[in-house]
């Protein structure tokens, strides 16, 4: 039988998030004599010292932050517990939002979205555009319940979906292809590059960029596109997302003596795969559906 409640260690974790007793008995409105006799019941039960006093300062001693990390997974999986009840409970949901790097081909994730509608027509679903990394933040924010991201998840489920094909292109009005020669990279580095911007606000992926003198930073695809069929610049794009400007000859591939074309694979991630309700399975199963097609 457990000797330490999950509560006791909240109150625990508590205490180190918010830098005392007194200010965690503030935040989670619990008295100071309960947070400390929690912390006392675990330091007694388990014969260990978690917190050392240093002038107005508690810390944490090497016990203590073994102990944090035990006890940050512990509630972390009560709280999935918890959720998973939530999910059975209500049945078939009725909200998906989904995260999707830009870079994913459109027709794939619109014929999986169809196919998941006429199963369950009352399924509300939200769209949320990402570049590189900001996929992941607005799942581990929670803001999502799945992603299609660049990136994979350190801490989630992650299922590799396909490999998406970079071509360097500009417009056949552009410098670049007024040599006869194949170009270096150093040679791209005189010219302008179009950059797409990281939508992660917390930490930005730089991905792609060749250190060029001049940078051009956007915040979609589409508008790098735009630049560069103006002939303002160069890029990698997505192949499949630029092949109807490719076939009527608004973009020209650059002729690189090496690095043409680049390949970056795109990944399903999710949270925890228990807590993925019907429709959200349907959707995920839909998606690796299309994309084998």
């Amino acid at each position: 039988m457990l000797r330490i409640s999950l509560e006791q260690w909240r109150m625990f974790k508590a205490v180190v998030e918010y830098g005392g007793f007194n200010q965690a008995s503030a935040a989670i409105y619990k008295s100071q004599s309960s947070i400390h006799k929690a912390v006392s019941k675990i330091e007694e039960s388990l014969d260990i010292k978690l917190f050392k006093i240093e002038g107005r300062k508690t810390l944490l001693t090497d016990a203590g932050h073994l102990m944090l990390r035990r006890a940050d997974y512990l509630l972390e999986e009560a709280q999935k517990l918890e959720n998973i009840g939530h999910t059975l409970a209500q049945g078939v949901e009725t909200h998906l939002k989904i995260a999707v790097d830009e870079v994913f081909p459109k027709q794939v994730l619109y014929r999986a979205l169809d196919q998941v509608s006429e199963a369950f027509p009352h399924l509300r679903i939200e769209l949320v555009e990402s570049v590189l990394s900001g996929a992941n933040q607005l799942l581990n924010d929670l803001e999502v319940d799945l992603a299609i991201s660049a990136f994979p998840s350190q801490s989630g489920v992650n299922k590799e979906l396909c490999t998406i094909e970079f071509v360097a292109v500009a417009s056949p009005l552009h410098p670049l292809h007024e040599s006869d020669e194949a170009l270096s990279f150093e040679d791209l580095k005189h010219h302008r590059q179009i950059v797409v911007r990281d939508s992660n606000t917390q930490q930005k992926t730089d991905a792609g960029w060749l250190e060029a003198q001049q940078r051009w930073t956007v915040s979609h695809m589409n508008t790098s596109v735009d630049m560069i069929c103006a002939a303002m610049g160069f890029a990698w794009l997505p192949k499949l997302s630029i092949q109807h400007h490719l076939d009527q000859g608004r973009l020209l591939p650059l002729k690189l003596k090496q690095g043409q074309t680049r390949h970056a694979s795109l990944y399903l991630v999710f949270n925890d795969s228990d807590q993925l309700g019907p429709a959200t399975q349907a959707f995920v199963d839909a998606l690796e559906s299309e994309v084998r097609c």
